[in-house]
């Protein structure tokens, strides 16, 4: 399968060449997963699939408003004024299977991670996350490659709870996600940049290729235009 990394920035106001463009990957210029920015649509994609519905993965929540587009829109839950093909179960577009696997993020929208198989190749994508419940886990055997989330460096990211529900919500950090993933992968794709990858760019790469040495794993520092073939 062939990547295109389209975007790299979290929901924050740090910005850099490079790491500007929300949300998006395009899978063999055929699929977008999440769609941060309504320029993505220049690469003309057949299908788009959302996590879920925060304005960084899907650019149209910000202000609420209806997106009008002739491309099938798959995502967790419906939104208003839009025809959204709610993923609950597996389903297959132009021979992908993609199978949804719910994940902990947030409390007050759905969240899925995406499973995409294809030719003898599986990709795993998660958008946002604290956790995927271990009932799910037993989906990701030898995934060849992992795209997931770096809003935090550093162990145990930002979680918090709800006092009503005890529900968590919010994201783990970069090494709680190389624990879970390493168990299933070998090469890990991150994406979704939070401020502290901004404050000091090359220290921050050295950050992660520490923690690659440490976890004797290979982590793929994404950008804004990154290709990478699967």
């Amino acid at each position: 399968m062939e990547i295109k990394v389209l975007g790299t920035r979290g929901e924050i106001k740090p910005s850099a060449p490079y790491h500007s463009h929300k949300s998006g990957i395009l899978i063999d210029n055929k699929i977008l997963l999440d769609c941060g920015e309504e320029e993505f649509v220049k690469y003309n994609p057949k299908y788009i699939l959302i996590t879920h519905l925060h304005p960084d993965h899907a650019f149209f929540a910000r202000n609420m408003q209806p997106w009008d587009i002739d491309v099938p829109i798959y995502a967790p839950q419906e939104f208003e004024g839009m025809d959204i093909k709610v993923t609950d179960s597996p389903f297959t577009i132009d021979g992908y299977k993609i199978t949804p696997i719910p994940t902990i993020h947030s409390i007050k929208v759905k969240s899925n991670a995406y499973l995409i198989e294809h030719q003898g190749k599986k990709i795993f994508y998660t958008g946002d996350m604290i956790w995927i419940e271990k009932e799910y886990q037993k989906q990701l055997s030898q995934l060849d490659l992992v795209i997931t989330e770096a809003s935090f460096i550093d162990k145990g990211g930002m979680v918090r709870r709800n006092k009503e529900t005890e529900q968590i919500y919010g994201h783990t950090g970069i090494p709680d996600l190389i624990k879970l993933f390493k168990q299933f992968t070998d090469k890990i794709l991150l994406v979704h940049f939070g401020s502290w990858f901004y404050r000091d760019m090359k220290e921050a790469q050295s950050q992660l290729r520490e923690l690659a040495k440490e976890n004797n794993i290979e982590i793929v520092i994404g950008y804004d235009g990154l290709d990478l073939t699967v």
